[in-house]
């Protein structure tokens, strides 16, 4: 599994509606982690339509040798709360924490600070295993991940602390598990499903913001093989059409990605793509929305006030780095957005 080639399309669908424009904590935003989200069982069971696990379903064509290889994504969020602190504080003990009011955006000085939910990227990865062995056996693998609180101060213009930032992560816990079978000579199916096992308790009166605390979030899976090759799910050999047909995928759409041509190499996303999705070279960077239009995008970001800029450089650092990278770009980058002719064949995501 050549990782530095599907890296930059699999990283595009996991914060794929991460914030959208106008890039600020507006009505747009409310709704986010809309892509691959496995929420809790006692919340699923609700009837909100949401659920609790996908499954893979694709096919390999190799023998009892050939080896698998695979690691789940997600995200696992965490709340970000700004607190004011009236009167500001020289220091706090070690140790202890400080009383301090909640706000949704806290100013001090020239600068924003916003409660906002960030995300933290995790990675479970199934360790190498031959189609022999799955034949044989499943194979399962639990994860967990425990909660965690920080606490971050922040100072006013003269050293005193005036506010803080506390972030605060709740447990998850989960498993997958793989399995294969032999779907024709040479050709075996494989599935991988991946479950939310983490407990919640009574779901009648559970919030979706409650949930996705607990939730893995925009969660996706890279699989790789030696010795062996991935059967195209979307044009598949007319021999093996049938058996591509019959393979069961659950909010997941297994295709092909690296380099046109490339069988050694899948990725299952929670959105629908072609095989070999490639994120577009003229695209100076990531704007979290995989059907973007980037130069509308690049002119509006450029066009916020001052003061919008600000709130925008206040939600996180990631889209700190988006507001940078897009004021730095060059007159010859931003005409290079304008328009792209390509060849008959070429694609490119985003």
């Amino acid at each position: 599994m050549n990782r530095s080639l599907v890296d930059r399309i699999a990283d595009a669908v996991l914060y794929e509606g991460y914030i959208l424009y106008p890039y600020r904590p507006s009505i747009k935003n409310r709704q986010r982690w809309t892509f691959g989200g496995l929420f809790p069982e006692a919340y699923c069971q609700a009837g909100n339509g949401e659920t609790a696990s996908n499954q893979t379903e694709c096919l390999v064509h190799g023998n009892a040798t050939t080896t698998i290889e695979a690691v789940i994504r997600f995200l696992h969020l965490t709340q970000r709360n700004a607190g004011e602190i009236i009167p500001p504080l020289t220091e706090w003990q070690c140790g202890a924490e400080p009383s301090f009011r909640t706000v949704e955006t806290l100013r001090i000085g020239d600068r924003l600070f916003q409660s906002w939910q960030e995300a933290e990227e995790r990675e479970v990865p199934l360790s190498e295993i031959t189609i022999g062995a799955l034949l044989a056996q499943p194979r399962y693998v639990s994860f967990t991940f425990p909660a965690s609180r920080r606490l971050e101060p922040i100072r006013d213009a003269e050293g005193r602390i005036a506010g803080i930032l506390v972030r605060e992560q709740q447990p998850i816990a989960g498993s997958f598990e793989a399995r294969a079978l032999k779907a024709a000579d040479g050709l075996f199916r494989l599935t991988l499903r991946v479950v939310n096992l983490t407990q919640l308790g009574e779901s009648a009166s559970i919030h979706r913001d409650f949930a996705l605390l607990r939730s893995l979030v925009s969660t996706h899976a890279i699989l790789g093989v030696r010795h062996g090759e991935f059967v195209s799910l979307l044009d598949p050999p007319d021999c093996w059409r049938q058996a591509a047909a019959s393979c069961r995928n659950v909010g997941v759409w297994p295709v092909l990605v690296g380099a046109e041509g490339d069988t050694d190499t899948m990725l299952s996303s929670p959105i629908i793509l072609y095989d070999y999705p490639q994120v577009a070279p003229e695209s100076p960077g990531d704007f979290f929305d995989g059907t973007e239009i980037d130069e509308m995008l690049t002119l509006r970001i450029l066009t916020l006030t001052d003061e919008e800029k600000r709130a925008m450089a206040a939600v996180d650092e990631r889209v700190r780095d988006l507001l940078t990278q897009t004021e730095a770009l060059a007159r010859e980058q931003l005409l290079g957005l304008h328009g792209t002719i390509r060849t008959r064949g070429e694609r490119a995501h985003g």
